[in-house]
């Protein structure tokens, strides 16, 4: 016959059910041992136990972005290639462009004579037009012949070109004639008409005009 024993053992959370079974096939002699086991849960056995409940779990976070080297490298090289087409755009631009053509260097009789025909619009008012016609003509002496004209007095000016070999002497009476009568005007006063404007402008011009191919002197520096 058999005979079974059974035996319990527990652990933590679990425990284990064991059992033997002894049959004797001979007597005296042997014993056959069945042996079986059982896993019983703790609170199967003992419902005072009861099982842990974990935490709540957390939302899952977003992805964290790892920046890498190569980003940085491709956005330089963005902005280089931007830069550049924009360089190349601006020399296509300007290539198609006409250049400009440098200004020309008008001779000191030229500028006299532009300074001359501007004057006019300050004939209506004789001191103002009588100074300006007259420091053109002391300006283009000195540009054209290095004679100091515009730092001197009238009197001082005539007196150093009486010695003076640069200009002929129809030129000379020419120049002290209109420097006189362009003195009265701004000095004394003396009542002037148009026509003797108008013939003060004619002998500025005469002058310009009859010297400006003369033999030249050295260049002198042109005061701004």
């Amino acid at each position: 016959m058999g005979r079974e024993i059974a035996v319990v053992t527990a652990g933590i959370r679990h425990k284990w059910r064991h059992r033997f079974e002894a049959t004797r096939w001979v007597r005296g002699v042997c014993f056959a041992v069945c042996y079986s086991a059982f896993f019983v849960l703790a609170g199967a056995l003992t419902n005072s136990t009861a099982l842990p409940v974990p935490p709540a779990l957390k939302d899952i976070k977003g992805p964290i972005v790892i920046s890498s080297t190569w980003a940085w490298i491709w956005r330089v090289l963005a902005i280089a290639a931007v830069a550049g087409l924009i360089a190349l755009a601006w020399w296509w631009y300007r290539r198609g462009q006409p250049e400009t053509a440098p200004a020309a260097v008008l001779s000191p009789a030229d500028r006299a004579r532009q300074r001359l025909e501007a004057a006019l619009r300050w004939i209506e008012d004789p001191e103002r037009f009588v100074t300006e016609v007259s420091e053109i003509a002391r300006t283009y002496l000195e540009e054209r012949f290095g004679l100091h004209a515009p730092e001197r007095t009238t009197e001082e000016f005539l007196a150093e070109l009486t010695s003076d070999r640069t200009l002929e002497g129809r030129h000379k009476e020419l120049l002290a004639d209109f420097l006189t009568r362009c003195d009265l005007v701004k000095f004394a006063r003396a009542d002037t008409d148009r026509a003797e404007l108008e013939a003060l402008y004619g002998a500025a011009e005469r002058l310009v005009d009859e010297t400006a191919k003369m033999p030249s002197v050295p260049p002198v520096a042109v005061r701004p």
